[in-house]
């Protein structure tokens, strides 16, 4: 994944192996937003929007800033998406009832309505992405990558 021999070399064989997973990392999680992109592209959504209403109904009406840490974005991106998502009638952006600055993000019937219809699809659409992984290969990668997305939030 793009190491030459030398910087290979310099970093030994486990840090290569861990820069090239990194890369790899990369690749398919662009590799699989496109994918989902193309899929909601038909409804006018993208991977980003259908993310954040995830998050959104996940945690119950959060402020923008909370929904940009869950996403791992900057508030700005957030409020961008919401706008769009808000305009499209998936989400309400209010004010918060203790504090008038702050901004919670509220699914709308019509987004919980829309994903009823299409959630199922698009689960049995993912599983077939990840059919070349065995049961135990699927439990294992998830269990890494869970392991590394923890070890990263670590202060």
């Amino acid at each position: 994944m793009g190491l030459g021999e030398a910087e290979a070399a310099a970093l030994g064989e486990s840090g290569a192996t861990r820069v090239r997973t990194f890369r790899l990392i990369l690749v398919v999680a662009q590799t699989v937003r496109t994918m989902m992109d193309e899929l909601l592209r038909t409804d006018g959504l993208t991977t980003q929007q259908a993310a954040l209403i995830s998050v959104a109904e996940a945690l119950s009406g959060p402020s923008l800033s909370q929904a940009a840490a869950a996403l791992g974005t900057t508030r700005q991106n957030v409020k961008q998406v919401a706008r769009a998502l808000e305009r499209k009638g998936f989400l309400r952006v209010e004010p918060d009832e203790d504090d008038a600055r702050a901004r919670r993000l509220i699914v709308t019937e019509k987004s919980r309505a829309y994903w009823r219809v299409r959630s199922a699809d698009d689960q049995r659409t993912v599983v077939e992405w990840f059919s070349a992984l065995s049961d135990d290969e699927a439990r294992t990668l998830f269990d890494l990558l869970s392991k590394l997305e923890a070890g990263l939030r670590r202060p």
